[in-house]
């Protein structure tokens, strides 16, 4: 489904991304971890393509330098210079970490303003499955989003992707900041996202919560990539068993 190859990413002289090579498959639910400021988000900003819109403001007020290289083939098509809104076209959504929401407006105007790229019938769907997924979204369907609490906001945040109709589903952090009983519930929340069809990518730090659901992953430092491997690759690991998830 995707296929990244050589990615290099460069701010000024800073190395971000440091030629790396990642495949996610089809139907897939893939980890990446690292620790802060690992390259995790970088990576996923430019998937997204979101890294070109940082690259054009940069440049043009005179900013530091954004240098991208390497290839990235999705379905086979490279998309390494296409725009990020034709990237949701295609499929390739970002959830961010602590993805914004529109504070003043309620839950479900929220979720309907994200599926403004689809057809009625699909926003439809889309925002009835959010709301199986997420049932306290249903019942704060009325309810302004600011008022929700962090971990509401961040299923929100969830459905918001959803709506728009991803193929490949880019998680930046999901579960940062909270509770470990919402970590378990956003977790098989991904699990059941993936049994959708939809393929997922999340970025994390700490992997206990998403090792039960992941089927490989790949870890980064400083921008390279050091380990890869199926899901029980990585929990007979021991530095990875120590370092990303606590054991």
């Amino acid at each position: 489904m995707l296929e990244i190859s050589h990615l290099m990413v460069y701010y000024e002289n800073a190395i971000a991304l440091n030629d790396l090579d990642m495949e996610i498959k089809r139907g897939e639910i893939v980890a990446v971890l690292g620790s802060n400021s690992a390259g995790k988000t970088t990576l996923m900003n430019t998937i997204s393509g979101l890294i070109l819109d940082y690259r054009k403001k940069e440049a043009r007020r005179g900013g530091i330098r954004v240098n991208i290289m390497g290839s990235m083939i999705y379905e086979g098509e490279d998309i390494m210079e296409l725009k990020p809104t034709e990237r949701v076209k295609r499929g390739i959504v970002l959830s961010q970490e602590r993805h914004p929401v529109f504070q003043e407006s309620d839950v479900y105007e929220n979720l309907k303003i994200a599926g403004y790229l689809q057809r009625q019938d699909i926003i439809k769907k889309k925002i009835e499955f959010v709301y199986e997924l997420f049932p306290v979204l249903k019942s704060h369907r009325k309810r302004k989003a600011g008022l929700l609490s962090g971990g509401e906001q961040q299923m929100l945040a969830i459905g918001i992707s959803l709506v728009a109709n991803p193929r490949l589903l880019l998680m930046d952090e999901p579960l940062l900041g909270l509770s470990p009983m919402l970590q378990v519930e956003l977790a098989k929340a991904i699990k059941r996202i993936g049994t959708e069809g939809i393929t997922v990518l999340i970025a994390e730090q700490f992997a206990r919560p998403i090792m039960p659901i992941i089927d490989r992953g790949y870890i980064i430092e400083n921008g390279l990539l050091v380990f890869k491997g199926s899901r029980k690759e990585l929990l007979e690991n021991p530095e990875v068993k120590s370092g990303y998830m606590g054991i």
